[in-house]
C-alpha cells in the first residue's frame, strides 16, 4: 500500500463529508416522481416519443424461491457471446484486435460448443496495404476465421478494430448457427451492436465512418438479418445486458426535472429496490413492465429511424428495441433484457419471456445459464491474451508498441 494509515483515515473523513452531503438528496423520491409522472410516455424536447410502456406501466415482484423452482416457459436455450484480446498497437504501425465468438446450449451440446468464429481486425495508415481475406476453416471445420481490413481513421484506431472484430465475430457466428436454436436465443449483451452505433454520437470522424463505410454497415446489417431470421422461424431472440452505462433516459429527464442519478440503471435501481426500516429486502426479484425505446442508439433502428440505410424486409416497427429491467436484491444488481418489438408486441409472449428471464436470474443469481456458458466459452483471459499477442509478435517479427504502463502493470516483461 502506498498510503500511510493516517492518510487513509483522512481520505475516509473526506468521503464521510461527501456522503453526508449526498444523504440530503433524496434520490429515491426523485426516481419515484419520474416513474409516476414522466414515462407514460416519455417525450424528448423536440416532441418525439422516445419511451413508452407496452401495456400497463407497473412494477412487479416475485419470491425468488418460487420463481427459481417454477417450470421455465422455454425448455431449451441457446446463448452467444464474443470476447477479444483487446486492441494492440505494434511497432510496424499496425493496430489489431482478435475476437472469437461461441454459442452455448442448455442442455449442453458439445459439438455446438466447439464451434468458433474468429475475426482479426487490422488497421494500417498505409493505404497501399489490404488485409481482407476469405473465410478459412480450422479445427476440422469446427472453427472459421478471417482477417478484416479496418477502415482508415486518423484517431480512434483501437476503438474501430475492437468494435468491428467483436461485433462481426458475434453476428457471423449467430447467423451461422441460427438453425441450431429450438426455443429461445439469448445474446450476451444488447440485441444490436450498441458500441458501434455509438460512433454516431462520439465524434464526427466516427459518425461519418458509420454512415458511409460499408464495413460497419455490414456488421449492423448482420443484426438486422438476425432479427429477420428469428422472426421467420418464430423463435424469440433476446439480449441480456449485464452491465450498462446508458444515459439516454436520464439525459432527457434531466431537461425536465431533477435527475440526480448518473445512469439509467441507477434510476431503475431506485425504482425497484424495496426497503423496510432502511434495510434492503432480499426475498423477491422485482422488475418493470416492458417498454418500447427510441432513446439514444435505439432510435437508429426505430420505425422512424433510417437504420443506416440498411434494407429491412419486415415492418420497420418489428425491429424496434423493447426492454424490461430486473433487479436482484441479493447482489444489488440491475439487468436489462432486450427484445425486438416483433417478439414482444404479443402480451402472452411478453409474459412468457418475462417469466423465463426472472426464472433464470433467480436460479443463477445472475445471467441465464446459457449466457454464462457462452461467456466462458468465448472469453479470452489475460494469460491467453498475452500468449496470443506474443505469438503475433513472433509472426510479425515485430514487438508491440509498448508504453511504460505496460511494463509497470505487468503486461510485458522487462527486456535487456
Amino acid at each position: 500500500m502506498t498510503l500511510d494509515p493516517v492518510h487513509v483515515d483522512g481520505i475516509a473523513q473526506l468521503a464521510g463529508q461527501v456522503g453526508a452531503t449526498v444523504e440530503t438528496s433524496d434520490q429515491g423520491a426523485a426516481a419515484e416522481d419520474v416513474w409516476a409522472s414522466f414515462l407514460d410516455p416519455l417525450y424528448d424536447t423536440d416532441g418525439r416519443e422516445i419511451l413508452a410502456p407496452l401495456g400497463e406501466q407497473r412494477r412487479r415482484k416475485v419470491p425468488i424461491e418460487d420463481i427459481a423452482l417454477a417450470d421455465p416457459p422455454f425448455p431449451t436455450q441457446h446463448g452467444l457471446d464474443s470476447g477479444t484480446i483487446n486492441p494492440t498497437t505494434f511497432k510496424n504501425g499496425l493496430v489489431l484486435d482478435v475476437a472469437q465468438a461461441a454459442m452455448s446450449a442448455t442442455p449442453s451440446d458439445v459439438e455446438l460448443h466447439r464451434g468458433r468464429t474468429i475475426i482479426m481486425a487490422v488497421h494500417s495508415n498505409d493505404a497501399t496495404l489490404a488485409f481482407d481475406d476469405e473465410w478459412r476453416a480450422d479445427d476440422r471445420g469446427y472453427a472459421r476465421r478471417r482477417v478484416l481490413d479496418a477502415p482508415q481513421v486518423d484517431r480512434f484506431e483501437q476503438r474501430v478494430v475492437h468494435a468491428l472484430a467483436l461485433y462481426l465475430a458475434e453476428s457471423e457466428h449467430a447467423l451461422l448457427n441460427a438453425d441450431a436454436v429450438d426455443d429461445l436465443f439469448v445474446l450476451d449483451g444488447p440485441i444490436y451492436p450498441t458500441g458501434l452505433l455509438r460512433w454516431a454520437d462520439r465524434d464526427s470522424e466516427l459518425a461519418d465512418l458509420l454512415a458511409e463505410d460499408d464495413r460497419p454497415k455490414s456488421v449492423v446489417g448482420n443484426y438486422v438479418e438476425l432479427v429477420e431470421r428469428f422472426v421467420e422461424r418464430d423463435i424469440p431472440l433476446v439480449g441480456f445486458v449485464k452491465t450498462s452505462s446508458r444515459k439516454p433516459l436520464t439525459r432527457v429527464v434531466r431537461k425536465k426535472t431533477a435527475a440526480p442519478w448518473n445512469s439509467d440503471s441507477a434510476f431503475f435501481r431506485h425504482v425497484l429496490e424495496r426497503r423496510d426500516d432502511g434495510e434492503r429486502l432480499t426475498n423477491a426479484l422485482t422488475c418493470t413492465n416492458w417498454f418500447r425505446s427510441r432513446a439514444g442508439t435505439d432510435g437508429m433502428l426505430a420505425a422512424d429511424g433510417d437504420a443506416l440505410g440498411i434494407d429491412r424486409e419486415l415492418d420497420p416497427e418489428a425491429y424496434e428495441v423493447t426492454f424490461f429491467v430486473v433487479y436482484d436484491p441479493r447482489t444489488d444488481l440491475v439487468f436489462r433484457v432486450e427484445a425486438p418489438y416483433a417478439f414482444t408486441r404479443d402480451p402472452e409472449r411478453r409474459d412468457r419471456l418475462t417469466r423465463q428471464l426472472l426464472h433464470d436470474v433467480a436460479a443463477e443469481q445472475g445471467p441465464p445459464l446459457a449466457v454464462a456458458k457462452a461467456d466462458e466459452l468465448a472469453s479470452i483471459d489475460r494469460q491467453g491474451s498475452e500468449e496470443l499477442t506474443r505469438r503475433i509478435e513472433r509472426e510479425f517479427g515485430m514487438d508491440r508498441d509498448a508504453s511504460y504502463n505496460d511494463l509497470r502493470w505487468g503486461a510485458i516483461e522487462e527486456k535487456f
